[in-house]
């Protein structure tokens, strides 16, 4: 039994825009790919590249396919996700502290 789950690799959809509160994207042509499924719009910013969380802000993962550099896309994936889960938890004690002022 798979400890994540049961979860296959898709193409995204339309309707993957409202159901989710984070696209990511790991380089520019998966962003303007994402752009063209969901109608080039993204009015509630939820569409990011995954470096977008570090301090590499706009910055592409390369695609190991084409680099051969495994170790590289590893460190620059695993800097994203740790930068995104840690944005992530900001954003929530962020609600929280805003839900107990009110």
């Amino acid at each position: 039994r798979d400890p994540c789950g049961d979860h296959r690799a898709r193409q995204m959809r339309r309707e993957d825009y409202d159901a989710f509160d984070y696209i990511i994207g790991m380089d520019s042509w998966n962003i303007r790919n994402i752009g063209r499924i969901i109608g080039n719009s993204d009015p509630e910013r939820k569409v990011f590249r995954l470096l977008d969380f570090t301090e590499r802000k706009g910055e592409d993962i390369a695609d190991p396919w084409y680099t051969g550099d495994f170790d590289t896309t590893y460190r620059d994936v695993r800097e994203g996700c740790e930068a995104l889960l840690a944005w992530i938890c900001q954003e929530i004690t962020y609600k929280m502290i805003s839900e107990e002022s009110v």
